[in-house]
């Protein structure tokens, strides 16, 4: 028989597809029209990468004009003008002494898998082949994509999907690196790298100082490489362009997606140290990648356009500033019976949820998500918790607006989740 709805919506049950009160039509500023004529305040940045709000016009007229100059070039065994330039411009803006070379991809999870064989390449050709492990954090988000997907930290039923985790460890990210110490002395040998997320993705927990510090310690010790993933984090989410920027020591590469391109071009980078570069530089050695719509030239010129905006808008001083508000928004909200606490730093912000039996599962958060959408904002869910990501150009009042309809959806599941 066929299907009346043809779109396979990824995350939901075939149940739950095609429901108008779901189905968004459009997007402007900080809000989202759906397809039953209501309008919602977006605290999610759309998926966590639209972070100067929706329709930028300077980033959609970059995009126009580079489709009519060249409307596709590859880096399939050649490079491109437009390539370049953003290539030089990402690493300007994150760390150019640090930083060598940038490898263009096409989503945040494509990135983490293209790290990965990075790492692996790296200590192939230092004469090291059996440094092939690499180790991620519990709790931690990196993708979907078989190699991202087994980095990924939390439990998102890997085992169902067949996906090959044999090369991949996970380490505790709250034991103040205690849980890495143990696997180094059994596999430091084996250990290509590790990647971490400055904020995990899954609960907004920020990696503490005394990790951070350790983790330093132990790279300097062992010598594997040390990856950060900012594809959340990246592009002012927590006050820096980089969240890694305020880390005392530099990572060896630097993953960001997501707000690179303020949500509108399926785009990735990964940016390498001096040191992977020229290690392979000397051996003259050929990477085997290759994404067909890696690094094309709409998606370089909404790079190059992001970066200008971000610096026109001042968007990390509006960060600084709605951070406040998102803080003073959480400690507003700590008196209502389903709220525990909350986490977070920046413009990413987790309210942790507790109801009559504990801590909520899955469906009871989604509920909660269902609830505030209801009221009119749109959150994101996290493990017993809801997520609040807003664009860093949120309005004046709009923090205050999104507070009333957190509320009022809480009230709304607080009904039957609490009793």
């Amino acid at each position: 028989m066929r299907d009346p709805y043809p779109l396979w919506e990824f995350l939901t049950p075939p149940s739950e597809h095609g429901r108008p009160e779901r189905m968004a039509v459009a997007a402007e500023g900080t809000r989202v029209r759906f397809a039953d004529g209501r309008w919602a305040l977006c605290a999610t940045s759309g998926l966590w990468n639209v972070n100067l709000g929706y329709g930028n016009r300077a980033v959609a007229e970059a995009v126009a004009r580079a489709l009519l100059e060249a409307s596709y070039l590859t880096l399939f065994r050649a490079g491109h003008v437009p390539a370049v330039t953003a290539a030089r411009a990402l690493l300007d803006a994150c760390d150019p002494d640090g930083l060598g070379k940038v490898l263009f991809s096409t989503s945040g999870s494509a990135a983490n898998d293209l790290a990965q064989k990075v790492a692996r390449l790296y200590w192939a050709l230092r004469g090291e082949p059996g440094r092939r492990v690499v180790v991620g954090l519990r709790g931690s988000y990196h993708g979907m994509t078989y190699g991202a997907f087994a980095l990924t930290g939390e439990r998102l039923g890997q085992d169902r999907y067949g996906v090959d985790r044999r090369l991949v460890r996970h380490v505790a990210h709250d034991d103040d690196g205690a849980g890495l110490r143990t696997l180094l002395r059994r596999e430091a040998d084996r250990i290509a790298a590790v990647v971490v997320e400055p904020v995990l993705g899954s609960g907004a927990h920020v990696l503490t100082s005394a990790f951070l510090s350790e983790l330093d310690r132990l790279r300097r010790e062992h010598g594997f490489l040390l990856v950060a993933d900012e594809v959340a984090t990246g592009f002012g989410r927590t006050g820096r362009l980089f969240a890694s920027q305020g880390w005392p020591f530099r990572p060896d590469m630097v993953i960001t997606s997501k707000g690179l391109t303020n949500g509108t071009c399926g785009a990735a980078a990964v940016m390498v140290s001096h040191a992977i570069s020229s290690t392979v530089a000397a051996a003259d050695a050929v990477l085997v990648h290759g994404e067909t719509q890696a690094g094309t030239p709409s998606t370089c010129a909404a790079i190059l356009a992001t970066l200008a905006e971000t610096d026109r808008l001042d968007a990390l001083g509006l960060a600084s500033r709605l951070s406040a508000e998102l803080t003073a928004l959480a400690e507003g909200l700590a008196d209502h019976p389903l709220v525990e606490g909350h986490r977070g730093t920046g413009c990413f912000r987790a309210l942790l949820l507790r109801g009559t039996d504990g801590h909520l599962d899955a469906d009871q958060v989604a509920r909660v998500v269902t609830e505030i959408a209801g009221e009119g904002a749109l959150v994101q869910p996290g493990p017993s918790a809801v997520q609040l990501v807003p664009a860093l150009t949120y309005g004046v009042g709009e923090v205050a607006e999104l507070e009333q309809c957190v509320r009022k959806g809480l009230d709304r599941a607080a009904e039957v989740l609490v009793r």
